[in-house]
């Protein structure tokens, strides 16, 4: 046996369809794509994801509501209110309210919400207050600082 015998098996190479070559040949005249328009034309007809010049779902797509934000800022919340049990003066950060039990787990930076009342003076640092938990915690006599 030499390499120039070596072929495929028989019958599992079927011959290109001829196309063009007249009505009896039944893929004459058109060719078997029709008669007129764009995918009858030679060439290569339109790219994956053309829409007839409307705009394409791969363009349209972050336009549309719903969609998750890549690589989002995870941050674990506490209510102002949550604070208010706290001693007078004191530093409150995410290792101190664990400490206390009234934070449990580490899933991200400390950011502190309005929800509640407070009357106690505290020194908070976390990494982001909202604007009604900011005024609460001033208007108690604390401060506030961004870590």
């Amino acid at each position: 046996m030499r390499f120039e015998d070596v072929g495929p098996k028989a019958g599992s190479k079927k011959r290109p369809r001829r196309v063009g070559r007249g009505i009896a040949a039944g893929q004459g005249a058109s060719c078997g794509l029709g008669m007129r328009g764009q995918k009858s034309r030679s060439g290569s007809g339109t790219r994956p994801g053309f829409e007839g010049g409307q705009m394409p779902l791969y363009r349209r797509l972050p336009k549309l509501k719903h969609f998750t934000v890549i690589n989002r800022k995870e941050y674990i919340t506490i209510n102002v209110g949550d604070l208010a049990s706290l001693p007078a003066n004191t530093e409150v950060s995410l290792a101190s309210l664990k400490e206390a039990k009234i934070l449990n787990g580490n899933r991200g930076p400390l950011k502190i919400l309005g929800n509640g009342e407070l009357n106690v003076a505290l020194n908070i640092k976390a990494a982001a207050f909202t604007t009604g938990a900011r005024q609460k915690i001033e208007a108690a006599g604390g401060s506030c600082e961004i870590i």
